[in-house]
């Protein structure tokens, strides 16, 4: 029944679906397939099938952001944090993708192996879509967080950097021997036995250099699961680095809400996420 009401919910919108590696991924997370499925009815577990879905604008305005939902890399809270906010986005103007992308079960190349295969089919699409290909944006919320800042201080190559990105209260530490470490994102990414080296390269703040993507972020003061410490020192990085961050912080409203109606300033957030964006579309 819960898996119904998520497909009811996603395919009315339409998106159009697109598989990231129709002839098999590089390197698999060791999942099945036949076994994603949804669990306490938002919960998209064990994926192993990364796909692109995009939703046209009906009035597009130059602008593609792509949604990456968390789920502390065991699964996606793929509406309250993608379907959702495409639905509402889309109608605003802008060109969203929700990127459904693999749990990486230990192996810790996958997230950013999906991220820049979508931004790579991102960049091919622009012109059928209606947005420029250098206004891509990624965002994200918790360990989608993290994954849309790896994303942006990882990239390989310009054509896989976003433009600019979006954290919804990121996981940014990935060091489990550090009390701001979300621990339990840190071992479904990085296994049972990760190194300094490990730690030291998922630990997104020593990864921001001058190249890193302007960024607007939001988080509230009284998240109990992800320290808020984790926003803070990624901004501190990026103004070391001399990146433009936009920062919000509310004084209510804890972790994981989304788009949802839960988060008391959703107004607020949704008001200062319009301004950033706008400013994109210039």
């Amino acid at each position: 029944m819960a898996a119904a009401a998520l497909t009811l919910s996603v395919s009315a919108a339409n998106p159009v679906k697109i598989n990231l590696w129709p002839n098999g991924a590089p390197v698999e997370n060791g999942f099945d397939p036949k076994n994603e499925r949804i669990e306490d009815g938002y919960k998209l577990m064990d994926v192993a099938n990364a796909e692109l879905w995009i939703y046209p604008a009906k009035n597009p305005n130059g602008v593609c952001i792509m949604l990456t939902p968390g789920g502390g890399y065991q699964c996606l809270v793929i509406e309250k944090e993608g379907t959702m906010f495409a639905n509402w986005l889309s109608a605003q103007g802008f060109t969203c993708a929700v990127l459904k992308y693999r749990m990486p079960n230990g192996h810790k190349e996958i997230p950013l192996m999906d991220a820049e295969r979508a931004m790579e089919i991102l960049r091919a699409k622009a012109s059928e879509y209606h947005y420029n290909p250098n206004k891509i944006g990624v965002m994200g919320g918790s360990a989608g967080g993290h994954f849309a800042a790896m994303l942006s201080t990882l990239y390989s190559s310009p054509a896989t950097r976003p433009d600019f990105q979006i954290l919804m209260y990121p996981v940014i530490y990935m060091d489990i021997t550090n009390s701001l470490s979300h621990k339990k994102s840190a071992g479904r990414l990085l296994g049972s036995n990760p190194t300094e080296e490990d730690y030291k390269k998922f630990c997104l703040q020593n990864q921001v250099t001058p190249m890193t993507p302007p960024a607007f972020v939001i988080l509230s003061c009284d998240d109990k699961v992800v320290d808020p410490l984790n926003s803070l020192e990624y901004v501190k990085a990026l103004g070391k680095n001399n990146v433009p961050c936009t920062l919000h912080i509310y004084p209510a409203g804890g972790h994981g809400y989304g788009n949802l109606d839960t988060n008391p300033f959703k107004l607020e957030f949704q008001s200062e996420l319009l301004r950033f964006l706008n400013e994109q579309v210039k």
